[in-house]
């Protein structure tokens, strides 16, 4: 044979086409190839891909066979691969008990269908399952190995023929749903989910041939935010996991809760891809937030390692709001999660009647069912035992303290609970593709719906049986109705679940309530609210608020940067009332009314002056009067030491002269309190304004007399002749002559008037002097500033001056009081409203006033009084020629 001969080689290459079945077209290659690579290409079986051993399934065959795929064991072995060596297998572990329920309840419909002969006559369905183990891969893995005829996973070939492939069931997660739904939205193969709810599945135009028999997430986020508002939480966490059910669900309950005005206090993942699903972490916020209510959006093996965390932790005060995928779990109601989930509430599936379900489960044996690879291990969950001659890696057989499997258990005293509501989902979509199948038997020859007229039901396309889901409309044996709307979607029925201890000490899901998306408005959600079991035993409704309600007389008020529900109760605004609890805004009375003390009634205005027989009046009053007579004593005492160095050294006249005006400030505040009449206002400002100025001139005249008295002492200094007196009165003169200038234009051009303020305060109405001119007080205030700061400025400045009695430090600090009382008079008159205003301004006269007298004369008197060593004309010489 020669270099060039050719071998023919053929392939038969389908797109999920039956290899050797007569009604499809093959085509067939063939590849000339040089003789020495004969025999590589005869070691070829056709263009394949490495074949990957498949395991955990089961399969019976028949005419027709619908696939499904149940999540039978919810953990998996972590293993790093550093593709050193060929990687491990992913091993599945942790059987759950429900979801092989569902997985039986899908045989349990399939043999049922087979004994009923009014459906789908002389049809034997047979069935594929496989066990995606919570895992993408294998969800992958199981939709091609079903699409490739159930014997090997080879894209796009279906070379077994154990009878047509009607359409899969599956899966539970809508992660794993969406990926086998975009496989097999490409040949139209009919995909029914039994618990996938995610939003996005309802799309038509990316997954034409996907259906559910479980209501979209969208129906249970409106429920689930209705339920939660039900009872007036309005600061609630969210824990989600990080697959698109739970983002998705977190996503639409999210918008749904805050749309209806509540607020979410924390947002936490569950990280599937971890092995303690990041519970650490979560538990830790759980405990550090305020939030008592969590909803968790997650399905029962994705949460199981958080309610282990918080078991642990003795995290036991918080209620939790179950999303339909785990809300009857058995996994979760072990005695040791007790404390932890009761008073749980959640939305379950509608949990539909299925008899003679239970005993078929209490029929079940390892005996009877040598092709079950799960139902050892399910018998030894079940009943805690280990079957001596089963070869067991599981983690399961770590537990040295469980005895041996007889085979004499009795499932029927096991204690086993059935979640109705997913196994329902399971049994109505078998009965589903049944009927379809059904529909599509019966065909009428000339009426079919396609081109062809009937597809025949041996060998029909998967886009023709989809024909027929779309339309299919039946009843199950306890009358629902099932059918899928314009989006493959079914009415939306939930059971409202609370999980309460019962009589035996179990801790059991009890239906309280139901929503139903098809009744009325008033009529969605109902609920039978005494027979709510709250965690520890609690009667009452636990709140769960960021902040506690603001009761009638207070206002919600939000704190920036946090949600609209942390708020603080602020009382309502003077003049304003609330008469009800977490009242948004307040309401004024009406003018001649006023809130009460609690601020939730309107009671009768009174008028309101700063009185002498009120408290504040008369203290203030008490205290100008006292504090007049300070000045007046230490003006005795210089009288009587006038002839100390001390009082002469410090200009005597003008001391005296500064404690009468001091004298005067003290008691012109006394003309702020009283009846406001019209003379009063007259001269209650103008009194104020010029005692003042004289008290500022005599300061400023004794300083720049100081400055002037140094500056003399120098030789040839010009300054002598304005030492004398004369000089420091023309200054006082001058400055009050200013003063008295700003006063008189005030008194003739917009004189102060009494008025009655009934806006200011809502509780009464406030008597007060208006000052008619805001310019010209201000102005008036504003030279006693300007006189005060040039003080201070000039006694700063001469501080230093070597003199015994210097009293320019003294006059320094005095004037920085005096500013700052004053200063601090603008802000706080400006927010003070009433008599307070008039109190406020009295108490700046009196603290500006104590400000000069301590500053000034504290020191002297201290010298004069206990000091008289200091107070003499030799220690003055000593000083001075230091």
């Amino acid at each position: 044979m020669s270099a060039t001969s050719k071998v023919e080689v053929s392939c038969f290459c389908y797109a999920v086409h039956r290899c050797g079945s007569v009604h499809l077209r093959e085509t067939e290659i063939t590849v000339p190839v040089r003789q020495s690579d004969n025999q590589d290409v005869l070691s070829m079986h056709g263009c394949h891909l490495p074949v990957v051993s498949i395991n955990g399934y089961l399969r019976q065959p028949g005419d027709l066979v619908i696939g499904g795929t149940f999540p039978v064991h919810v953990d998996r072995s972590y293993t790093e691969n550093t593709f050193t060596s060929k990687p491990d297998d992913l091993k599945c572990k942790l059987l759950e008990l429900d979801n092989y329920q569902r997985m039986q309840a899908m045989i349990y419909a399939i043999e049922e269908i087979n004994k009923n002969p009014g459906l789908l006559p002389n049809i034997t369905l047979g069935y594929q399952i496989f066990d995606t183990c919570t895992v993408l891969r294998r969800a992958v893995e199981g939709t091609l190995w079903m699409l490739s005829g159930g014997k090997e996973s080879i894209p796009n070939y279906q070379c077994e023929q154990t009878g047509t492939l009607a359409g899969i069931i599956g899966d539970s997660a809508s992660t794993r749903s969406i990926l086998m739904a975009h496989i097999l939205g490409l040949y139209r193969y009919p995909q029914i989910s039994y618990s996938s709810t995610s939003p996005t599945l309802s799309n038509r135009k990316i997954f034409p041939s996907f259906f559910r028999t479980i209501p979209s997430d969208v129906f249970q986020s409106q429920g689930l935010a209705n339920l939660i508002l039900y009872f007036g939480w309005s600061w609630v966490g969210f824990l989600a996991s990080d697959n698109d059910y739970g983002q998705l669900s977190l996503q639409a309950v999210k918008q749904e809760f805050i749309n209806a005005g509540a607020c979410v206090a924390f947002i936490e993942t569950i990280m599937t891809g971890q092995a303690n699903r990041n519970a650490p972490h979560i538990i830790k916020v759980i405990k550090g937030s305020t939030a008592k209510v969590v909803a968790v959006l997650a399905s029962k093996p994705e949460f199981l390692p958080v309610v282990e965390e918080l078991a642990k932790q003795n995290v036991t005060d918080r209620i939790w709001i179950a999303s339909e995928a785990w809300s009857t779990s058995n996994l979760l109601s072990k005695e040791k999660y007790q404390q932890v989930l009761m008073g749980t509430l959640g939305f379950a599936v509608h949990a539909g009647q299925l008899p003679g379900f239970m005993e078929y489960l209490n029929s079940l044996h390892p005996s009877k069912a040598p092709n079950d690879s799960f139902i050892i291990e399910f018998w030894e969950q079940l009943f805690s035992c280990r079957w001596i001659n089963h070869l067991n890696l599981d983690d399961r057989t770590s537990n040295k303290t469980a005895h041996d499997c007889t085979g004499e258990e009795n499932l029927g005293k096991s204690m086993l609970k059935v979640d109705f509501g997913a196994t329902f989902m399971v049994y109505t979509s078998v009965y589903a593709f049944a009927w379809a199948l059904h529909s599509l038997l019966h065909c009428q020859t000339g009426k079919g719906p396609f081109h062809n007229g009937c597809a025949n039901i041996l060998s029909f396309d998967p886009w023709q049986l989809l024909h027929y889901i779309k339309t299919t409309r039946f009843q199950t044996k306890d009358k629902t109705n099932i059918f899928f709307d314009g989006n493959g979607d079914p009415p939306a029925l939930y059971d409202i679940v609370n999980w309460q201890i019962s009589s035996t000490g179990s801790l059991e899901q009890v239906t309280v309530g139901r929503y139903d998306s098809s009744s009325t408005d008033e009529n969605i959600m109902s609920l039978n609210h005494a027979g709510i079991v709250w965690v520890n035993n609690k009667t009452m409704v636990p709140p769960s608020k960021c902040s506690s309600s603001c009761s009638p007389g207070f206002m919600k008020m939000a704190i920036p940067g946090k949600p609209i529900c942390c708020f603080q109760c602020v009382p309502c605004p003077q003049g304003q009332i609330s008469n009800e609890t977490d009242a948004v805004n307040c309401h004024p009375c009406t003018w001649d009314m006023w809130p009460n003390l609690q601020q939730d009634a309107c009671l009768p205005r009174p008028i309101e002056f700063l009185s002498y027989s009120e408290a504040l009046g008369m203290n203030l009053a008490t205290i100008a009067i006292f504090s007049s007579v300070v000045p007046l004593g230490i003006l005795g005492l210089f009288i009587h030491y006038r002839t100390t160095p001390i009082v002469r050294a410090n200009n005597w006249s003008l001391s005296c002269l500064l404690l009468i005006s001091l004298c005067l400030c003290f008691l012109c505040s006394l003309a702020f309190i009283g009846y406001p009449q019209l003379d009063k206002c007259l001269l209650r400002q103008v009194t104020f304004g010029l005692a003042f100025s004289l008290c500022i001139s005599c300061v400023l005249a004794k300083t720049i007399t100081v400055v002037i008295a140094f500056k003399a002492t120098k030789p040839g200094s010009q300054l002598r002749k304005f030492t004398g007196v004369r000089v420091s009165y023309t200054l006082i003169v001058l400055c009050l002559l200013i003063q008295v200038s700003i006063c008189v234009t005030w008194l003739t051009s917009s004189p102060p008037f009494p008025e009655y303020d009934s806006k200011t305060q809502s509780e009464v109405i406030i008597l007060s002097c208006n000052e008619g001119s805001p310019i010209a007080f201000w102005s008036m205030l504003g030279y006693l500033g300007l006189l005060a700061t040039i003080s201070f400025i000039v006694a700063f400045l001469a501080r230093r001056l070597p003199d015994s009695f210097n009293e320019a430090k003294y006059i320094t600090f005095s004037m920085l009081a005096f500013l700052s009382v004053w200063i601090s008079y603008i802000p706080a008159s400006l927010s003070s409203r009433g008599k307070y205003t008039v109190a406020t301004e009295i108490f700046a006269i009196l603290s500006s006033s104590w400000a000069l007298v301590v500053c000034i004369f504290l020191p002297k008197c201290f010298i004069i009084l206990f000091r008289p060593d200091m107070n003499s004309k030799g220690l003055l010489m000593k000083k001075n020629c230091g």
